[in-house]
């Protein structure tokens, strides 16, 4: 493959890694195109780009470090950002720079950590530790208010334990449509736990419309009926777990939807 179709080739995901970065797809192209003519200015620089991507984000690496940005979600563009990278800029502005970098490269770009650090000048230990601590400050960032909507008392408090064990708080517990409205009545929680087939006969899918209907918020349903969510007659959920459920999939759920900071499908 001739140079230029190989960059031509890798430079969607490059412009995508610098929007991610910078918060700003303007901004994030002027880096990129800053890379390009970095390359065309200097041969040795340009043929190391025939390596594929890890060379071209390598020389966008370099770029950005030495007229660094720190572009931040206020500086996002907003007429082209959808409510999921929204979210999602939210949650990176909060980490620190380097963190970030690290995160981008090996989840949103699917580097292994080794192919990082060629990437960044770092060890694979130095960026497993750079990732660890940017997934560390997002924790912190997204602790919030969790309402559990579950009429089987067992199941709510395995909730309930988990929730608080990701350092979340429980803002209210309801086993009916009722008081599920009445918990958020009394407070707007900021993500809700819900099942579908509820203590009276009641629906948890009334229950989260209703919800939805006084304010917007994530929601995750946990149910031993996924069928009945997954019919194609209306819009299905972007978060959902079957029971009888793993932890760790309430736990990759939960953090996905406070990421996003949405349950409108990705």
């Amino acid at each position: 493959m001739a140079l230029g179709q190989n960059v031509a080739a890798n430079l969607p995901f490059l412009r995508r890694y610098a929007r991610a970065l910078s918060g700003s797809q303007a901004t994030g192209d002027a880096f990129v195109r800053a890379t390009l003519e970095a390359a065309l200015a200097d041969e040795e620089l340009k043929q190391s780009l025939e390596g594929g991507r890890i060379p071209l984000y390598r020389a966008f690496q370099k770029v950005w470090a030495s007229a660094f940005l720190d572009a931040t979600p206020e500086n996002t563009d907003s007429l082209s950002v959808s409510e999921h990278e929204a979210g999602a800029q939210a949650r990176l502005g909060a980490i620190t720079p380097l963190n970030r970098q690290a995160l981008l490269l090996t989840t949103l770009e699917d580097f292994s950590p080794a192919q990082a650090g060629q990437i960044m000048d770092l060890s694979t230990a130095e960026v497993e530790a750079l990732v660890a601590q940017a997934v560390n400050e997002i924790d912190r960032e997204q602790a919030t208010t969790v309402l559990i909507i579950e009429d089987e008392p067992l199941i709510s408090m395995q909730l309930e334990d988990l929730v608080t064990g990701l350092g979340h708080e429980v803002s209210g517990t309801a086993a009916t449509r009722t008081q599920a409205v009445d918990a958020v009545e009394k407070a707007q929680p900021g993500l809700v736990l819900a099942d579908i087939q509820l203590a009276d006969g009641s629906s948890g899918l009334d229950a989260v419309d209703d919800i939805l209907a006084i304010g917007s918020v994530p929601v995750i349903f946990i149910t031993a009926y996924p069928e009945r969510l997954l019919t194609g007659d209306r819009p299905e959920p972007t978060y959902l777990v079957t029971k009888p459920f793993q932890e760790k999939t309430v736990r990759a759920a939960i953090s996905q939807a406070l990421f996003f900071g949405s349950s409108r499908p990705i």
